[in-house]
């Protein structure tokens, strides 16, 4: 059984990229079995086994670079590997070097250049998408003709949020609109995908592909926080040999 996802997308060859699925890990119960997180109070040896176990499943060439995640618009240069950098996105111009990012709904975005010579990851939250993280990703690479992988986030149809939620992503741009589905409550259906896609051809990245997730009804292979509340994190990475 492969505990992975690799991206559909016609990256060079020399890009590496995946998803990992919730299965075939060492944490107990709700975090069951392959948490990749050290913050959502798991075991910590069990997530120790856990990151060992994926760095050899997917035969990295370094460990993976590490985010504090707080749904921010930061990206960093992740080539100082080892460190723990606070930061919504990393990138990287050198090989071996491992761009990674943890979600349990929130979309993950792969960006590569068509020459093979840039990676970067993102941590898309809706707040995050609104402020500018993908923006700002997208500006590490200027000059590029950049492609995007829209990796597993909650689906179109299970993505409720508020009148205010709304209103912020409207008040950005009217573009948002065939994005968010009005509910008889006064809330709204959001589809994450779709707000990534319009924001990523809105700087010039029109190569777009996945997108076709769902981590809430995919009990099976997707931790989801909005399903579960207290959950693992997936991780998704890319890299260039």
């Amino acid at each position: 059984m492969t505990h992975w996802i690799i991206p559909d997308w016609p990256a060079p060859a020399n890009i590496h990229a995946a998803t990992t699925l919730r299965t075939g890990g060492f944490s107990q119960a709700e975090f069951s079995s392959l948490n990749l997180a050290e913050h959502v109070q798991d075991n910590p040896e069990h997530v120790l086994q856990n990151r060992q176990k994926m760095t050899r499943m997917l035969g990295l060439p370094s460990d993976p670079v590490w985010l504090q995640q707080t749904h921010s618009v930061d990206v960093v240069c992740a080539d100082q590997a080892g460190q723990m950098f606070v930061g919504d996105a990393s990138y990287t111009y050198k090989k071996n070097i491992v761009c990674t990012v943890l979600t349990a709904d929130c979309l993950p975005v792969l960006l590569c250049d068509i020459q093979g010579t840039m990676v970067a990851a993102i941590h898309g939250g809706w707040r995050g998408l609104l402020n500018g993280v993908v923006e700002n990703a997208v500006a590490k690479m200027p000059g590029a003709e950049i492609m995007a992988w829209l990796g597993p986030a909650i689906g179109p149809h299970c993505f409720e949020v508020s009148q205010d939620v709304y209103d912020l992503f409207i008040n950005k741009s009217r573009q948002f609109t065939g994005a968010f589905t009005q509910q008889s409550d006064g809330k709204y259906l959001a589809d994450i995908y779709q707000i990534a896609s319009i924001i990523l051809k809105g700087v010039g990245v029109q190569k777009i592909y996945g997108g076709q997730f769902c981590t809430v009804t995919d009990t099976e292979r997707f931790f989801s926080y909005r399903r579960d509340g207290q959950t693992g994190r997936m991780a998704t990475l890319i890299w260039m040999e």
